[in-house]
């Protein structure tokens, strides 16, 4: 049976994005079609190859956990922008190209020459996506950034957490990848108009403005702001009485037990008796302070008898809200995501044997389809360079002698 067409197939991407936000866009693109080549510097590559966790503790920049994930389906040459040579090999790429997509400071392509004016110039129909800090024009245009500072500025930072300690931004870096999903809607969205007005466009995504528009808490806080004035206010963890996330037998679970739900969770723990008790009669009197301590001293002993998994399918019987804090190994033991094909298995030439996320959406007519693994720095350079331009073995020989490739 012949594989069916993917939603981006046809599509040519050029892809000078590095560490995160950019490159998990292009990944987007990448495993939904898209013949995505990664532009990479010679000898060094791209900066998340010297990122951990690496596959076996064994630090070596084709083993990064990171890269492997973020650069499945990609194509990976090696080409220095800085020389004239090189230039000319990237303006010979982006004839047939239909988008380009960077993550340099907004300085770097015009420095180079490499402008979306001057590429639009040699191809009217070109996409060019430009992901930054802070967007490619306005006061802090040059400005550094981080996670933390993205999150700060942009995101909802004030609500997160500790309420008696200053405030805390999440864990790891859900700004990048948030950044990483809207570029790749973005360039989809241009590809799309592209193809029906025969026209380009330059897309500026910030980190900065991609938080401050997120509907993450972010929106919702600044229009309470607008009317009250007031700002969100942190809750101390187990604040609310029989809601949020509770120690059980083997670890942590969390149940919504909130309003009209209440007493769905006394009759889960077999006390539906307890609703008599003043303290815990209505909404407010759960609402008063020591409330959720004191139902908690019912509570807990309950959750401790059962495991996380158990207490997930327990509660959802007694249509609760609610779902087990999974580590790594839960998720990938979980029969659901197993079931539903979300982990892929690919067998790395460096790396050997990867088990990773896989598809983050379904399409049933144009699926996602894992091609290939990340590819080892430079392995295409013969496919792109020879096979597609046209270069003989002497050429490629000659330029990689020149630093170009």
């Amino acid at each position: 049976m012949a594989t069916p067409p993917q939603a981006l197939s046809g599509v040519r991407v050029l892809d000078l994005t590095q560490i995160i936000s950019g490159p998990y866009g292009t990944k987007l693109l990448a495993d939904y079609g898209a013949d995505v080549i990664k532009i990479e510097r010679p000898g060094i590559g791209d900066l998340a190859r010297r990122m951990g966790p690496f596959a076996g503790d064994d630090v070596h920049p084709e083993k990064s956990g990171l890269f492997l994930h973020l650069n499945t389906n990609k194509r990976s040459v090696t080409l220095d922008l800085k020389t004239a040579t090189g230039k000319k090999l990237f303006f010979e790429l982006l004839e047939g190209a239909d988008a380009v997509v960077e993550s340099f400071a907004p300085r770097v392509m015009p420095s180079l020459g490499l402008d979306f004016e001057t590429l639009r110039a040699r191809n009217r129909r070109l996409v060019m996506t430009s992901v930054s800090n802070f967007g490619q024009r306005g006061p802090y245009r040059d400005w550094k950034s981080a996670e933390i500072v993205t999150y700060a500025t942009g995101g909802p930072m004030w609500a997160t957490g500790l309420p008696e300690r200053e405030p805390m931004s999440l864990g790891d870096n859900v700004v990048q990848y948030q950044v990483g999903a809207a570029s790749a809607v973005a360039t989809s969205m241009a590809l799309y108009s592209a193809e029906a007005s025969g026209q380009g466009d330059h897309l500026d995504v910030s980190l900065f403005r991609t938080q401050a528009s997120s509907q993450d808490r972010r929106t919702t806080m600044l229009i309470g702001y607008q009317y009250t004035g007031e700002r969100n206010v942190r809750s101390p963890v187990g604040a609310s009485t029989a809601v949020g996330v509770r120690p059980c037998g083997d670890g942590y679970v969390n149940i919504m037990g909130s309003s009209h739900r209440f007493e769905d969770v006394l009759r889960m723990m077999g006390q539906p008796e307890l609703v008599e008790d003043p303290r815990f009669s209505d909404l407010v009197a759960r609402s008063q302070p020591g409330a959720s301590e004191e139902f908690d001293a019912y509570y807990i002993p309950y959750l401790m008898e059962h495991t996380k998994r158990d207490l997930f399918q327990i509660a959802q019987s007694h249509r609760l809200p609610s779902g087990p804090l999974y580590d790594s190994a839960d998720l990938l033991a979980d029969g659901h995501f197993q079931e539903r094909g979300f982990w892929a298995t690919v067998d790395h030439p460096v790396a050997g044997v990867v088990t990773q996320p896989g598809r983050p959406f379904i399409m049933n007519e144009t699926p996602w389809q894992l091609r290939n693994p990340a590819p080892v720095l430079g392995e295409h350079n013969e496919a792109v360079f020879g096979e597609m331009l046209g270069y003989d073995r002497q050429a490629l020989v000659r330029l990689k002698r020149m630093g170009v490739i």
